[in-house]
């Protein structure tokens, strides 16, 4: 039987997520939770980054994101803290341990986007990237 899409996609994140966490071991990360970091450490040089943030960029839920911003407080890479303009309103800043891991992960991220990339032309990846855009934007309609 022929693999369909689908079926694709779901190797393709099988393999991703394997890999990303068996790089992410030795700093004491999952993959998701290096996506993670390094997105708080880039985006909160711009303003303030917030849950809502975190679960819109990446796509998951309430519950999932509150899951993994939980046990990345506890193990001492985010503090959540109030915003002035809003008690309700806690923005996610990176700790001190989480900016000595950035250029770890950074470079983990760098390496794995190339592996998975590697023997494909620019064209390729463009394609690639407009073809799962269009295909998340079919699963949300």
């Amino acid at each position: 039987m022929e693999k369909d899409c689908g079926t694709w996609i779901h190797i393709l994140s099988h393999k991703l997520k394997k890999r990303m966490n068996a790089n992410m071991q030795s700093l004491g990360l999952t993959g998701v939770q290096s996506r993670i970091m390094h997105y708080i450490l880039v985006k909160c040089a711009e303003g303030p980054v917030f849950q809502r943030d975190v679960e819109s960029v990446f796509g998951m839920s309430r519950s999932t994101a509150t899951g993994i911003l939980q046990l990345m407080e506890k193990n001492g890479l985010i503090l959540r803290k109030s915003v002035a303009s809003d008690a309700r309103l806690k923005s996610l800043v990176p700790t001190d341990k989480a900016a000595h891991l950035d250029a770890q992960i950074g470079e983990s991220l760098r390496q794995t986007e190339q592996r998975l990339t590697q023997g494909l032309s620019d064209e390729q990846i463009a394609l690639f990237l407009e073809t799962a855009a269009q295909m998340s934007a079919n699963l949300e309609a």
